[in-house]
Parts: structure tokens; sequence; C-alpha cells
């Protein structure tokens, strides 16, 4: 097989389904599609004729989108998940040139950065997952190429100072910043006006969050008409199919059930952080997205003795920077209680403080 070595050495996208019947584990919204809605999205599907393909470039989504944020519709750049579109600008930005993003961060800047051969620097958070934004600068005095930062953060739930995320696009220059705003509903702001200020930047949207259409793949891109026009060529002709399209299109039409789901997560999350913070040996991290990061003593114990009661979260304490921490989203109020109790549970039985994680990681 003629296979590029960058190719064969790339690890695969991992992810272990695990039965569970409380499934907080992959930031997704714990609510489906209200039935009115999706009654509406297939009814505007039958109306379609499934023979022939659908629009070439999602416009009718595209100007949907256009004026749903008040954005020049010739900025708008829609694929089937934002994952495709962070694949896109590496493409369109990244090859021959730079990839720079923090770690730890969404893993699949690096993970398309080294599949497609591009050069990639990683600069770790500095104290309190906060931006380094002088060793950034150091390394965007060395492009050209694409930077991608997430805000608010994955897998670290915090937002970044708007001031530090300010400099960094101010001393971009020719670099392209993709500024990942996957999470922005539940913080109550976004950083749009920057993003409108600087022609070389886009902000990164996704429908699988606070819209609750994970199932369904859709992201997109808000940036200027320009470089909408060069990353729209990386995206396959025909790739949103009729029925993104139907279901993205209904839920702009009546958007007010996002509003209303994105405020109870953040009273949800604040439940949450409430009671984790009161359990001896665990210590839990500010959040302005749909997930809280923690850490504990024994993560595989923690995680064991969650999965054991039904509860599924997720692992972090492979990467960078978190070692004892655990990620769990925020899922239903009945949910959460039962997460609160099966962590209690978990550190009453392994009583391990927290700072005993953290013993590895010092000189």
């Amino acid at each position: 097989m003629s296979v590029r070595p960058e190719v064969r050495a790339a690890r695969s996208y991992h992810f272990t389904p695990r039965p569970a019947p409380i499934k907080l584990d992959q930031n997704e919204s714990p609510y489906d599609l209200p039935e009115a809605l999706k009654a509406r999205a297939l009814a505007r599907l039958a109306e379609l004729p499934w023979n022939r393909y659908p629009e070439l470039g999602a416009e009718s989504l595209r100007a949907a989108l256009a004026a749903y944020h008040g954005w020049d519709e010739a900025g708008v750049v829609v694929a089937g998940g934002s994952n495709v579109l962070i694949q896109a600008f590496v493409a369109a930005c990244g090859l021959t040139q730079r990839v720079l993003s923090v770690a730890p961060t969404f893993s699949v800047y690096s993970d398309q950065a080294r599949l497609l051969g591009a050069p990639l620097t990683e600069v770790p958070l500095a104290a309190g997952f906060a931006l380094p934004v002088e060793a950034l600068r150091r390394e965007l005095q060395r492009g050209p190429g694409v930077l991608f930062l997430a805000n608010p953060a994955a897998p670290t739930g915090n937002a970044f100072a708007e001031a530090d995320v300010r400099a960094l696009f101010e001393a971009a220059g020719t670099w392209t910043v993709v500024l990942d705003e996957a999470y922005h509903q539940f913080a109550e702001r976004d950083l749009l006006p920057l993003v409108r200020a600087h022609p070389n930047a886009a902000s990164l949207r996704t429908l699988s969050k606070a819209f609750g259409l994970g199932g369904v793949r859709l992201g997109y891109a808000l940036t200027s008409p320009d470089l909408a026009r060069e990353v729209q060529k990386l995206l396959l002709p025909f790739s949103v199919s009729a029925l993104q399209l139907a279901v993205g299109l209904t839920v702009l039409e009546a958007p007010e059930y996002v509003a209303a789901r994105a405020k109870e997560v953040r009273l949800e999350r604040e439940r949450l952080q409430r009671g984790l913070e009161a359990l001896p040996g665990v210590e839990v991290f500010p959040s302005q997205t749909n997930f809280l990061l923690f850490r504990v003593g024994d993560a595989a114990a923690f995680f064991d003795h969650l999965l054991g009661a039904g509860v599924l979260v997720r692992r972090q304490d492979h990467l960078p920077g978190l070692a004892g921490c655990l990620r769990v989203s925020v899922g239903t109020p009945a949910e959460n209680g039962a997460f609160l109790a099966a962590a209690r549970a978990a550190a009453a039985a392994l009583g391990h403080p927290a700072e005993a994680a953290l013993e590895g990681t010092r000189g």
C-alpha cells in the first residue's frame, strides 16, 4: 500500500464506547431535539426529491446562518461538523506552513496537522490554564500558518481572558486565527466583534452542543468573504446532505429552545460544581462550558467506581498537565443527581486527596 508515512505514524482517534445507564462522557446535550421541531424537519425533508443531489455548498443554510448572526453571507462556510472545517483550515493554511495551538486542547487540531503532514507546535498552557501569551507571540513571529484556540477551552472548560485573546489577534500578522467557539452559549458571550475586525480570523461554531444536534453533524465558520472563499475550496461538493440542511434550517427558524436549554445547563453546572467542591479530596476547576473538569487522587479508580454505579464520565489524566483529572458532562437534573451520589460514594470509598495526583508532576 502506498500510504503516506504521516498517516501510518498517526494514531487513530480513540474513543471506547461503554454501556452505562447515565452517559456523561461526550459533552453532548442531554436533551434530544423537541418533538415538534423534529416533526417539522422530517416534513421538510419529505418534500425534497431524494434522488437529486443537495445544494452545492449548503447555500440556503449559509443564508439562514448569516441572517441569524447578522453576518455577511459570503463569509459563512458550512460543513458536516466543525471537525471537517478544522481539517479544511489545516489544509488551506497549515500545509507547508505551520499549525500552532496550546496543550492540552481539543485533539482534532493536532490530529489533523499530523495526518496531513503540517508542521505542528503546541505550547503548554500557563498556570490556571491561562493562555501562554508571550510564548505564543514568539511562535507567531515564525509564521505563517494557522493558530487554533478553543474558547471556552476544551478539555479544561475555562474561558480565556479577552485581553489575552485580543493580544494574540493583534500579534498574528498574516497568520490565520481560528477561534473555536463551540461552547460559547454556555459562557453567555463570544468574541465575534474581534473576529469581524480581523479578516484573517474565523469563529468556528457547531450545532452539536447547545442546539443538541450531535447526531446530525453540522458545523460552520464565520469569517471574511476572502478567507471563506479559500476554505470552501477544500470542502467536497454537495457534502452537506438534504437531511442536514432540513434540520439546520428548521432549528434556525425556532432557536428559542437553545437559550432555555443553555440556561438550564448553566444552572446545573453550578449545582455540579458546588456538589464536587463539597467532596473531600476532589478539586474542581471553573467552567464556562457544558462540562466540568475535576481532579482526584486516583482517576482510574474513581472512574471505575462511577462506572460501577452506572455513571460514565471521561478520563483526562493522560493529557499534559491533567494528572488525576476526569471530565463530566452536564446532564439532566436526575442524571446530575445520580452522578453526585456516585461521586460522594467514590470519594468516601477511595479517600485519596487530589493533591496526590500532582506528586508525579513536581520536580
